[in-house]
C-alpha cells in the first residue's frame, strides 16, 4: 500500500515480497528484532520503508554468520549512536553491502572449487559406467576431512597457490614427491641413520616440495600433520603405500629434522 508517507506493507505482503516467512516475521516481532513501525486502527501491523531496510540488514547479517542476538546487539548499538542522516545511513548500508558482496565472492569460490572436484569425478567416468557408492562416499569423506582441519582462509590460500603454480608444476611436484617417498621408505626399511648426508639431502628436497604449496607456513603444516595423524588409514587408501609405511616415514622425517 502506497500513501503520503511512503509504502506500507502488511505482514503477509512483506513476507511474500521479501521471501521471509510470516512465522519468522512474527518471531522477529516477539523478540524485538523487527517491530512494525505502524499499526492500523484495528491493530494490524504495517511495515514502513525503514522497517524494510532493517529487515534487509537482519537478513544480510544473518547470511554473514551472525546469530540473532548478535544482530540485535549490532543494530541496537547503531540506533544508540548519534547519526548524521542520511549520510551515516548510506555509509552503513554501503559497508554492509560490501561485506555481503565479499562473502558471496567467497561462497562463489568455494562453489567453483567444488565444481572442479565434481568435474574430476566426472573425468574418471572414462569407461562410461557409474562410479559405485564407495567412490562417492570417499570423495565426500575427503572433502569433510579437508574442511575439518584447514580453515577457510588456508583452503583458499592453498587453492590460490595451486592455481598460481599451474597443473604442470603441480603434476611435476606429485611425481617428485612420489619418488622421494620411495627413496625415503628404502632408508626407513634399511634403518639408515637419520644423520646420513643422503637422508638429509632427501629431507631438504621433501621440505622444498611441501613449501611450494604452503600458504601460511607453520599453521598450514601443523594442520596437515594433524589431519594425517588422525586420518592416516583413510588417506592412505588413496595412495600406493600403507598407513603403516607412511606413518613410519613421517616419524623418520621428524627424527631427521631434529638431527639437523
Amino acid at each position: 500500500m502506497i500513501g503520503d508517507r511512503g509504502t506500507r506493507w502488511s505482514i503477509g505482503e512483506l513476507a511474500r515480497a521479501s521471501g521471509v516467512t510470516v512465522r519468522t516475521l512474527y518471531h522477529y516481532d516477539e523478540t524485538g528484532l523487527l517491530t512494525a513501525g505502524e499499526r492500523t486502527a484495528s491493530g494490524h501491523r504495517r511495515y514502513t520503508d525503514d522497517d524494510l531496510r532493517r529487515l534487509y540488514r537482519i537478513r544480510a547479517l544473518r547470511s554473514l554468520g551472525l546469530s540473532l542476538p548478535q544482530i540485535a546487539e549490532a543494530l541496537d548499538e547503531r540506533q544508540d549512536e548519534p547519526q548524521d542522516e542520511p549520510q551515516d545511513d548510506l555509509l552503513a548500508m554501503r559497508e554492509l553491502l560490501t561485506a555481503q558482496l565479499r562473502d558471496l565472492g567467497e561462497q562463489s569460490e568455494r562453489i567453483r572449487r567444488l565444481m572442479l572436484q565434481i568435474e574430476g569425478l566426472i573425468g574418471r567416468l572414462a569407461d562410461s559406467s557409474m562410479p559405485d557408492s564407495q567412490e562417492f562416499m570417499t570423495t565426500l569423506e575427503m572433502m569433510t576431512v579437508f574442511e575439518t582441519y584447514f580453515t577457510s582462509e588456508q583452503r583458499e590460500q592453498l587453492a590460490t597457490r595451486r592455481a598460481q603454480l599451474g597443473p604442470e608444476v603441480v603434476e611435476e611436484a606429485r611425481t617428485r614427491w612420489a619418488g622421494l617417498v620411495e627413496q625415503l621408505l628404502g632408508h626407513v626399511q634399511e634403518r639408515t641413520p637419520v644423520e646420513d648426508p643422503h637422508v638429509q639431502d632427501l629431507l631438504r628436497d621433501w621440505d622444498e616440495v611441501g613449501e611450494a604449496f604452503q600458504a601460511d607456513g607453520a599453521q598450514t603444516t601443523a594442520a596437515a600433520r594433524r589431519m594425517w595423524q588422525e586420518n592416516s588409514a583413510e588417506l592412505s587408501e588413496r595412495l600406493p603405500w600403507s598407513a603403516g609405511q607412511l606413518t613410519s616415514l613421517v616419524a623418520y622425517l621428524d627424527r631427521a629434522r631434529r638431527a639437523r
